[in-house]
């Protein structure tokens, strides 16, 4: 068999996670960048990916050690790593995948941060409605909180994704895949404030469908996002550390404080994997803690 270059090699893989492992652009990007990381690295040694070994790995390692990236950060890139010789490996172009005992860095456990419904609170009720864009704002975080959406899944909403009368939205998520999540009354009663204000936009051609719209009647970058999010929290008085991904940790974890069911808060983040649910069964042990106290008998009776 005639041995592919590195430049096939890439091409085919790009393919693969797009086709086959239906990832989102952003994720395929990720992945690759991990992957230049290993074959810029190769290269120096003048060294093909299909010839490589598990010490080849590990003096990788090392030099991003070096380098000064950070253990999470080297985590990141040796799982970047593994995916491609799974590729090669389920491709038959290798027939040992050199990564199976390759160890990432250890790095230690973070939870998410979160806000409380105060801060929640707060930093909603901090928007300036006599603001032409204030009243989009106000519907944005409302949506956010109240169906703990991605980001990306929030700037990619269409009017039809939006079953108002059901109480219902459909996002699109990770690997383009599609979930129906409740929305609160509260958040549909924002949506239909500002969509009184949207219908005075001037609408950009190939817009018309999206949701949430910029001055410019173009659809919000994340950046955006990010940065009304910031303004809004600073307004506050709020000295955590607050992004849109901060308004989706928040969501799971009062619904998680109110009783809901593991599951159920799986399906409406549109996690995969309940393992990656189950972080949020960490960050609810002071309310726990203070729900025991607070009603157990034995605990009543010291009072």
């Amino acid at each position: 068999m005639i041995e592919p270059n590195v430049s096939s090699l890439v091409d085919a893989y790009h393919a693969y996670l797009l086709l086959e492992k239906s990832l989102s652009g952003n994720s395929i990007e990720a992945y690759e960048n991990d992957l230049s990381k290993l074959l810029n690295y190769l290269n120096t040694m003048n060294k093909s990916p299909l010839d490589v070994h598990l010490e080849d790995l590990q003096s990788l390692i090392i030099s991003l050690h070096e380098m000064g990236i950070n253990p999470r950060s080297q985590a990141r890139i040796v799982s970047g790593i593994k995916s491609f010789y799974r590729y090669l490996l389920l491709e038959e172009l290798i027939q040992v995948d050199p990564t199976e005992l390759l160890e990432s860095p250890k790095i230690g456990f973070k939870l998410p941060e979160y806000l409380t419904v105060d801060e929640i609170n707060r930093i909603i009720a901090s928007i300036d409605l006599s603001q032409c864009e204030g009243q989009r704002n106000r519907a944005i975080l409302e949506t956010l909180y109240s169906c703990g959406l991605r980001v990306s899944e929030l700037t990619g909403l269409h009017f039809s994704d939006l079953y108002l009368d059901e109480g219902f939205i459909k996002v699109e998520g990770k690997g383009s895949k599609q979930r129906l999540v409740p929305i609160s009354p509260i958040a549909i009663k924002e949506i239909n404030l500002y969509l009184l204000d949207r219908n005075l936009i001037s609408v950009k051609k190939g817009f018309e469908d999206i949701l949430f719209l910029s001055r410019r009647g173009t659809s919000l970058s994340r950046i955006m996002i990010y940065h009304i999010i910031k303004t809004c929290a600073e307004i506050a008085g709020i000295k955590k550390n607050v992004s849109p991904h901060t308004f989706r940790h928040s969501f799971a974890t009062h619904l998680l404080e109110g009783g809901a069911n593991l599951r159920a808060i799986q399906r409406m983040l549109g996690h995969e994997k309940i393992a990656t649910t189950e972080i949020y069964t960490h960050l609810d042990r002071d309310f726990l803690r203070s729900e025991i106290l607070e009603h157990h008998p034995r605990n009543k009776m010291t009072k």
